[in-house]
């Protein structure tokens, strides 16, 4: 039987295999680094592929249809111009890092998985 989508992020989150996708937030939430998950992900032959798509749009689709919900990282920025920048330069490559919730896939625990259900 084909997995379903929230089992197969599941095992990729638990495999070593990928860098672009990890459990972040204490395992409560799913971090995705968007450029690397092209790539690495996205981009592989046919007969690798882990999804049925090439496109990121796609996939965020699909946790969209399974109930999670995208998480804002919050940055709190200094007053001094030098620390902004620096700070700006660090949320912009953040800003390619993807961090997305759902209740019922938790890392710690894993029996609330079969509540993940396509709305």
């Amino acid at each position: 039987l084909p997995l379903c989508f929230p089992q197969k992020l599941w095992k990729m989150l638990e495999s070593d295999q990928f860098r672009s996708i990890w459990w972040s937030d204490g395992g409560k939430c799913v971090a995705i680094n968007k450029d690397l998950f092209k790539v690495e992900v996205l981009g592989r032959g046919v007969r690798q592929r882990v999804f049925n798509t090439r496109h990121i749009k796609s996939v965020i689709r699909q946790l969209n249809l399974y109930g999670f919900t995208k998480m804002q990282q919050n940055f709190q920025r200094s007053a001094s111009l030098p620390e902004f920048l620096a700070e700006e330069a660090a949320a912009s490559a953040h800003s390619q890092i993807l961090y997305y919730y759902n209740p019922s896939f938790n890392r710690a625990h894993p029996w609330l998985l079969e509540m993940c259900k396509r709305k």
